[in-house]
């Protein structure tokens, strides 16, 4: 389980660093940070507290799902 909950947090703050990054050279349009605002509690777009906020949601979110799907996997793997 730690190696999933590690690659899966790790994915999603790359994934999380990128699309700020993305929102900081693009045009407005092109922006995320209205997709990451529902997903992640405290997330504010060009606020410090909101960008930590957002890179400590997207690290748990990963954990999360390793929490989740570990168990699961092993449960059905057992089966087949």
């Amino acid at each position: 389980m730690k190696v999933t909950g590690l690659s899966l947090s790790a994915f999603l703050l790359v994934t999380y660093l990128l699309c700020i990054g993305f929102g900081l050279v693009m045009p407005e349009r092109f922006h995320m940070h209205e997709a990451w605002a529902p997903l992640l509690p405290g997330f504010e777009w060009l606020t410090w507290t909101g960008f930590f906020f957002g890179a400590a949601g997207a690290y748990l979110y990963g954990w999360y799902i390793a929490v989740v799907f570990v168990p699961l996997w092993r449960f059905f793997s057992r089966r087949t």
